[in-house]
């Protein structure tokens, strides 16, 4: 979906950019090289970085605990 046509900003650019880091509108327009021209996008924009940092950040707790949660090697004892 398009989230910004001055610039054609998907939500997928979105979701990229806070793959690798972006926690403001800022970040994700500096990713794509532009930045917001109209403004009429920004609302948008910060909705679905919201989101996609809420996902980010469960999928990386789960990813956590799915590593501490790992059996730990039985050293066998003679």
């Amino acid at each position: 979906m398009v989230v910004c046509s001055c610039n054609r900003l998907t939500h997928t650019d979105i979701e990229n950019a806070v793959a690798d880091g972006a926690t403001r509108p800022k970040d994700i327009y500096a990713k794509r090289g532009c930045k917001a021209q109209c403004g009429n996008c920004v609302q948008g924009v910060v909705c679905l970085l919201r989101e996609a940092r809420k996902k980010h950040l469960q999928t990386a707790g789960i990813l956590a605990q799915q590593v501490t949660a790992a059996p730990q090697p039985v050293a066998l004892t003679a």
